[in-house]
């Protein structure tokens, strides 16, 4: 079992429909918590996809594939891959890293977890994401999402083609289309 570095973060709702998440990392590499000190990054949907940029001059996109797979691309053609592990915990890597939403539902779940030093613990090989996928897997993993959601009657976060409708954890979207953790 690996005890992977965790990473806390929060996201905020702006009023023109964009999302501002802060992560309690800071470039001190002591992750204390400190929300204010941490990388920032502005979020918005793009069809089925997340267009980011954070204050570091990083940008790229997420896109939920299926089976839990979160692809990240980099503007500068970096791909990695995280995997949603429910309760507002996303994998990174090969377990080197999880991110905590500390924000609304999934993120209250998340922080009683982590409240109890459970939120990294119970993170196993199963849990990891791909290292890499070819176009073809990458292909097949979007139409299991597709037809995920099309049997459980579409999403409730909108157009976004991510509403975790499989997993019960992420349907808590208050109506402005964004679910608690979009994309990890």
């Amino acid at each position: 079992m690996n005890r992977p570095r965790e990473i806390p973060y929060r996201d905020s709702l702006l009023a023109d429909g964009t999302v501002y998440r802060v992560y309690a990392d800071t470039d001190d590499g002591d992750d204390d918590g400190d929300f204010r000190r941490g990388r920032q990054e502005w979020r918005r949907r793009d069809g089925g996809k997340v267009r980011w940029r954070d204050n570091h001059g990083a940008s790229g996109t997420d896109e939920l594939l299926g089976d839990r797979i979160i692809k990240r691309v980099h503007e500068d053609g970096r791909v990695t891959y995280g995997r949603d592990i429910g309760y507002g915990r996303t994998v990174w890597g090969q377990g080197e890293t999880v991110m905590v939403n500390r924000s609304s539902f999934g993120g209250r779940v998340g922080a009683l977890v982590g409240g109890l030093g459970l939120a990294t613990l119970a993170v196993t090989a199963a849990h990891f994401p791909p290292e890499s996928l070819t176009p073809e897997e990458e292909e097949e993993l979007r139409q299991r999402q597709e037809a995920a959601q099309s049997s459980s009657g579409g999403d409730s976060g909108g157009d976004s083609g991510a509403g975790y409708a499989d997993t019960g954890d992420w349907d808590s979207d208050d109506g402005d289309g964004w679910n608690d953790d979009d994309f990890g």
